[in-house]
């Protein structure tokens, strides 16, 4: 079912009407009309599609999944996609919703790709926003489309960045759990990929939107889009600050586990050392030839000593050194 509205001189007049009743309320000059479909199909959109004059592949577009986030001009409307993201604050799983819309001078139609895209949370932005921004007809409800979805990259991107202070946290303890930090790691890549493909094109859709030419953007919105653009540039180069530190945490990881690696190899080699003393006296020792204080009791004092005295040292030795 689709939902809808329309406003009349920045003010909303009726809601939830019929599809059937948008081309009634176009033929008012001050009316600007807003119409959201979820998961529709062709034949789905195809009134609407007539009605406005959309492009075959925009409505194409906007039926298909996986889009690149973009903004398409055509000749009488323009094609938007963008993708919404939310971060879970424990898991860092991260869960995308595409949106598609179509932007003409009084109407704009969201094509949502699934139920995960809360719409509710852009009419309240709409509902809550100015008064008398409503009469900028479609720029004011296309900013409060982009909006959220922009403070929605920009949470994910704070989510993130605490995810990996975390991280950092659990690359430095005393006995870490190395299996865990790498699955840990590897998933927020994965999720931080995600994220950077839905922001980084942003930035390109809102140097679009607000250019003169599209008229779409009035004087009166002209700041608030401006705002968004500031948040999408934000919220790109926050995306790239988090992939050089993920990959600084992970290589981090890498020369810590050789670093103890080496630290236990350097500590086995040194007392394999010392432990080779009395092998080598006792060897001598224990050759089938007589030698200094063979059967004498003297003889057995001699070599103890002599191991004593070895071990003592070489540990002496070694520990001045932290081998030990």
């Amino acid at each position: 079912m689709a939902r809808t509205r329309v406003y009349r001189n920045g003010i909303l007049d009726a809601e939830d009407f019929p599809v059937a009743e948008v081309s009634d309320h176009l033929a008012d000059p001050a009316a600007t009309v807003w119409l959201d479909f979820c998961a529709p199909t062709e034949d789905d959109l195809a009134a609407i599609s007539e009605e406005l004059g959309l492009h075959e592949l925009a409505v194409e577009g906007a039926v298909d999944t996986q889009e690149r986030a973009k903004l398409e001009c055509f000749r009488t409307h323009s094609f938007l996609s963008a993708y919404a993201v939310r971060m879970h604050a424990e898991t860092g799983h991260l869960r995308t919703s595409e949106v598609a819309a179509f932007v003409t001078d009084r109407a704009l139609v969201t094509v949502r790709k699934d139920e995960h895209f809360d719409i509710d949370a852009v009419l309240q932005r709409w509902d809550s926003a100015t008064e008398g921004l409503a009469k900028s007809g479609v720029g004011f409800l296309l900013h409060g489309l982009l909006d959220y979805i922009v403070d929605g990259h920009f949470e994910a991107a704070q989510i993130m960045d605490e995810q990996i202070e975390d991280l950092e946290d659990l690359v430095f303890e005393g006995k870490p759990d190395h299996g865990s930090l790498q699955r840990r790691s590897l998933h927020l890549r994965k999720s931080l990929v995600r994220l950077r493909r839905a922001v980084v094109p942003m930035r390109e859709v809102l140097s679009t939107v607000v250019r003169p030419d599209l008229g779409v953007v009035d004087e009166a919105m002209a700041p608030y889009f401006q705002d968004v653009e500031d948040h999408v540039l934000r919220a790109a180069e926050w995306t790239d600050s988090l992939r050089d530190l993920i990959t600084t945490v992970r290589e981090t990881q890498l020369n810590l586990q050789a670093h103890r690696l080496n630290t236990v190899m350097k500590k086995v080699t040194s007392w394999a050392a010392v432990i080779a003393v009395p092998t080598a006296i006792t060897g001598f020792y224990g050759q089938n030839v007589p030698f200094p204080g063979d059967g004498q009791p003297w003889g057995f004092w001699v070599s103890a000593t002599a191991i004593v005295l070895g071990c003592g040292v070489v540990y002496a030795l070694f520990k001045k050194r932290d081998w030990l």
